[in-house]
């Protein structure tokens, strides 16, 4: 007897494109100089929106928004200042991003306004009331007017709804007073609907994308993330690659987040410190709780419930559009399960009430409405039968019609194995010796025979009567067509797409009984972010051993023992230092800050100076002492984590600017020294008094006195602010300025202290105070430690011997130094020549003397009488 039947299933293949980050920036031309801007991030679907600004000649906005934002796309408009267009244009090429200058005409204020208003976001409002269908809806509408009601009826009163759209739209933001903010919208939407028609078959135009909200853009603190090695990028292993990784960085050693949204706020919120001693305090209360000793293993669960949340806005974008699949479902399931496990746990914290992000959590966890969106989901879906076919399928006893389709389907191997043996009597011995009946849910029934040698020739293949050869055949089989086949194709041919209709209608019903649930899972999926990174921040603050610090209302930096919290990870031992400066004491200017009782004065004060100057040897930690500075003040004011110090007390800091590593690139047409002066120029220009501003060895890329007048130049203007001086830490080997009077420790407020350092002997002996001279045996350490004082040794000649340089080379540099500093340097043309190189200077000698002897103005001379004097000038008269 011949083979059974046996079917063949076709499976669905969905492609996604995800829209990168987009930022969308606009610079007037008027006089005026103002700057509007807009983004639009794809992990939390919010448009962010600069309103309109005032902008420096510099582009000091820009370049902030830029280090910020980091876009993958930016688009300027045609009218934009070329100086502008450039900055961005190299930013850009810097970062791997795409640059596109768009017409002017898509930075439109009423071609933005248009756009916004159009967005579902605003027109669209929640149904509270659902009128009764009307029965007569299925007729054909009889005139205009009706055809006008029941497209109202069922899309909404359009004119209604723009009216809500402009009430709205002041919700979020002032874009009617900010025109050039508004056109960036507008050019933005634009981009994004383009994106989406290349992706989509059927594009629904602006109402289609999927916009969550409208949200400011505020500038925070300015933080220079490459100086301080908040973030940093490492290059792939393969030239051929290139992917980058995070690298030794604050935000590498912090980051152990679980989820996507928690590690995109938590990026956000380092280049984004918080400027609000209320949101800072409350950080700190929420790791404070999560650091205690009994809830430090409910943290730990809770934080192993997050890994289990994956990119759930993602999810509600697909199931709004229709093309949710399998993971995404399951992905849905998880997040239910997760969060009402995270909450069962909140209730075990111990003291955790009064903490801002538990009572969040507790609100936004509606665990009894999750349950009913998990509950749905998993009665509808069949796990299993999904996971076999690769698309997402529904369970049994759901729809009896789709049931009986199935139940149909499934005994058809049944029904082809006996239509095979009816139709295997009528096929000739020699034709087939074997034969199948299969099902292609594309192409139908068909009848499949082996395929035979003589087949394979010229001849071609031999069709039966009543058979008909289908284009379609492989190496060992060919497959035909009958009447037997054709009635099959009547009654059962559609039945596998019928199947998959009936299940697609299934699943978009349950879309539309989850997606009321949207907004509420997408809060909890924010507040979930938050806690994530308080997650990850308190058990970074149980690891290395930070302290909270005391945020306050004074302009203060006061840091007791503090560490580098990257330069302890990679060192055996770490030396801690302290800190203290006061913004605002300038020249004739002595604010009082109140601290702790033990740390007033008699008066009841702490004096305190704005600009601290640190020197000391070469390679003696002072870069490392001043980073670790500007490192405390933003994990503090960021609020996710407890700081590396014994104690701290700090005020808010507005920006942080930084003269501390020079990058530079062929593609800046700046010179290393240019490059320093233009990140000093924007801190002068911007600094405030409670800013803080990092100054390491600024002035050392051009000539030692040009190079010290500049940097005595910056601190005295800076300290000639008086009440508006800025926090300023620096650093310098200028030892002359406080020699020469430049700048004069006694009489201005300049707080000054210096690397320690040790000398001993050959046999290990204490040198009280090493010599500048070298000598042999002689060595040095570094203690890395901060004391009060000056100290005008770099000990460069030391750290060369140090660090390989040859003695004699070492003796030499110090013996020149040494010459230079008294003024003696002639003494270096006394030194005595051997006895070749005074012979070559006796002969260059007599050179010049017949040179200058030689009558160049001697009339009748010919062409070979001048080149024979000058050969006896040059003593070549017997060359030829």
């Amino acid at each position: 007897m011949r083979e059974a039947g046996k079917k063949c299933d076709g499976t669905r293949i969905t492609s996604w494109m995800v829209t990168k980050k987009v930022i969308r920036k606009k610079l007037a031309t008027t006089p005026n100089g103002r700057i509007g801007c807009a983004y639009y991030n794809p992990v939390d679907f919010i448009i962010y929106v600069l309103e309109d600004t005032q902008e420096t000649t510099q582009f000091d906005v820009a370049r902030t928004l830029l280090d910020q934002v980091s876009p993958d796309v930016f688009l300027a408009s045609s009218k934009a200042d070329d100086k502008f267009i450039d900055l961005c244009s190299d930013s850009m090429a810097a970062s791997g991003g795409f640059f596109q200058i768009r017409p002017q005409k898509d930075f439109r204020p009423e071609r933005g306004r248009n756009s916004v208003l159009s967005l579902g976001l605003l027109s669209d409002l929640p149904e509270e009331t659902i009128d009764p269908p009307d029965p007569d809806a299925s007729a054909e509408p009889r005139n205009a007017y009706e055809f006008m009601q029941r497209r109202r009826s069922a899309k909404g009163n359009p004119t209604l709804k723009r009216w809500n759209a402009s009430v709205r739209m002041s919700n979020f933001a002032a874009l009617d007073v900010s025109p050039f903010a508004l056109g960036s919208i507008g050019a933005l939407l634009d981009y994004l609907i383009r994106e989406q028609a290349l992706g989509d078959l059927e594009p629904e135009g602006i109402g289609g994308l999927d916009v969550r909200g409208i949200a400011n853009l505020a500038l925070y603190a300015r933080i220079l993330s490459s100086s301080l090695q908040v973030f940093e990028n490492e290059s792939h292993a393969s030239i051929h690659s290139n992917k980058t990784k995070e690298g030794l960085s604050l935000f590498g050693m912090l980051n152990t987040t679980r989820t996507r949204l928690g590690r995109s706020l938590l990026r956000m919120w380092l280049l984004r410190p918080s400027l609000s001693l209320e949101v800072i305090n409350a950080r700190h209360d929420a790791v404070e709780c999560f650091t205690r000793p009994e809830n430090i293993d409910i943290a730990n669960v809770m934080h192993g419930q997050l890994n289990g949340i994956k990119n759930v806005p993602w999810v509600l974008a697909a199931l709004r559009t229709g093309k949710a699949v399998l993971t995404d479902w399951q992905g849905l399931v998880k997040f239910t399960f997760h969060t009402a496990m995270l909450r069962d746990k909140l209730g075990e914290l111990s003291m955790g009430r009064d903490v801002d992000i538990v009572k969040k959590l507790i609100t936004a966890l509606d665990v009894a409405a999750f349950r009913e969106v998990g509950g749905a989901i998993n009665k509808t879906i069949d796990w299993e039968e999904s996971m076999l076919l690769q698309r997402v399928c529904v369970r049994p006893h759901i729809d009896e019609e789709l049931d009986n389709r199935k139940h149909l389907y499934n005994g058809v191997d049944a029904v082809l194995s006996k239509v095979a043996e009816g139709i295997s009597p009528t096929v000739p011995q020699d034709y087939a010796t074997s034969l199948n009946v299969v099902y292609f849910p594309q192409l139908g029934f068909l009848v499949c025979v082996p395929m035979l040698e003589e087949w394979r020739s010229g001849d071609g293949i031999e069709v039966l009567d009543g058979w008909t050869f289908q284009v379609f055949s492989i190496r060992s089989h060919v497959y035909f067509k009958n009447e037997k086949m054709h009635d099959l194709d009547k009654h059962l041919g559609d039945l596998y797409p019928l199947i998959i209709d009936r299940e697609l209608e299934i699943i978009h019903e349950l879309a539309e009984s989850v997606l009321p649930f949207a907004e509420a899972i997408s809060n909890a999926c924010d507040i979930c972010a938050e806690l994530d990174c308080l997650l990850c921040f308190a058990e970074a603050t149980s690891l290395y051993n930070y302290r909270r610090p005391r945020m306050s209302n004074e302009n203060v930096i006061k840091i007791q023992q503090g560490r580098h919290p990257l330069q302890e990870q990679t060192v055996d031992t770490f030396v801690p230092n302290d800190v203290f400066l006061v913004g605002g004491a300038g020249i004739d200017s002595y604010p009082d800050i109140h601290g702790e009782e033990d740390d007033l004065t008699s008066e009841g004060s702490t004096p305190g100076n704005s600009v601290l100057v640190c020197t000391g040897a070469n390679a003696c930690g002072k870069s490392v002492y001043i980073k670790q500075v500007a490192l405390i003040q933003l994990m503090a004011q960021v609020g996710l984590c407890f700081v590396p110090a014994e104690s701290a007390t700090l005020g808010i800091v507005d920006k942080i600017f930084t003269r501390v590593q020079t990058r530079e690139s062929v593609s800046k047409v700046q010179s290393a020294f240019m490059i320093d002066l233009n990140q000093v120029s924007l801190g002068l220009r911007n600094a405030t008094p409670r800013s803080l501003i990092l100054l390491d060895e600024f002035g050392k890329g051009t000539t030692a006195a040009d190079g010290a007048g500049i940097f005595a130049g910056v601190l005295q203007h800076l300290l000639a602010r008086g009440s508006d001086c800025p926090k300023v830490i620096a650093t310098t080997h200028f030892h002359e300025l406080f020699s020469t009077g430049m700048l004069e420790p006694q009489n201005l407020p300049i707080t000054f202290v210096h690397m320690e350092v040790m000398f001993t002997t050959r046999t290990g002996e204490i040198i009280s105070s090493g010599s500048p001279e070298v000598t042999k045996g002689e060595s040095i350490t570094y203690l890395y430690r901060a004391v009060n004082g000056l100290s005008l040794e770099s000990h460069a000649a030391r750290c060369a011997e140090l660090f390989g340089v040859p003695a004699h080379v070492v003796q030499r540099a110090q013996y020149v130094t040494e010459l230079l500093s008294t003024h003696e340097l002639p003494r270096l043309l006394d030194e005595a020549i051997s006895e070749e190189d005074q012979l070559d200077m006796d002969l260059a000698s007599a050179v010049c003397q017949r040179f200058l002897e030689w009558n160049l103005e001697t009339q009748g001379a010919s062409l070979e009488d001048a080149r024979a004097r000058l050969a006896q000038v040059l003593g070549r008269s017997g060359e030829k």
